[in-house]
């Protein structure tokens, strides 16, 4: 017996910030579309079956408002997904597909709704605190080293950029940069492979 095929769907709520990923039959969808609710029961995502497709009503957990699109029928219910994007901040706010593409781009979501929360000491967001502060505090280990951080040009001495998905290190005599990503966990943990850092002078 063939298995009845499904399509996820999933946005992030604008009031609770939680993730919301719902399964529901393609079968379901094309008959007569649905509607995906928040457990904090403040937000729900609609999709309305229209003649040649669908009509999308998204909660946006970026910018807090909502959007609306009309979408292709053979788009939502075929293939790997479909994606809808905030128009402020061409953020996408709700995906629709496979499992594990819309797992993975609601991860993505949730990190780019932090920036809205989020803020680093000189104003600017950082797409990640948690993360920025690990890399910020690996960066300072690694420069009580001997030679820790130094510049192919001979100099150990830098400044640095804070930016809200990196870090530059800047060599105070010649200017060359070394960009440091410090946006998530896989970031983080090639920081910590390294012993010392060196920036490649100019």
């Amino acid at each position: 017996m063939a298995t009845e095929k499904k399509r996820t769907i999933g946005y992030l709520c604008p009031s609770c910030r939680k993730k919301v990923i719902r399964n529901r039959s393609a079968f379901a969808l094309a008959a007569s579309g649905a509607v995906v609710s928040c457990e904090c029961g403040k937000s729900s995502l609609t999709i309305d079956a229209e003649e040649k497709g669908f009509r999308l009503s998204v909660p946006c957990g970026v910018c807090g408002g909502e959007h609306s699109a009309a979408v292709d029928a053979a788009r939502l219910l075929e293939g790997q997904g479909i994606g809808l994007a905030c128009p402020q901040t061409k953020q996408l706010c709700c995906f629709i597909g496979e499992d594990w593409e819309v797992e993975r781009e609601m991860e993505r979501l949730s990190l780019a709704a932090d920036k809205e929360t989020n803020r680093g000491a000189d104003g600017e967001l950082f797409v990640d605190s948690l993360i920025m502060h690990e890399v910020l505090s690996e960066l300072k280990e690694i420069a009580a080293r001997e030679h820790g951080i130094s510049c192919t040009c001979g100099s150990e001495k830098y400044t640095m950029e804070v930016r809200p998905t990196y870090v530059d290190l800047i060599c105070a005599d010649c200017g060359a940069r070394l960009r440091i990503d410090a946006a998530t966990d896989e970031d983080l943990d090639r920081l910590c492979c390294n012993w010392t850092l060196k920036i490649k002078g100019k």
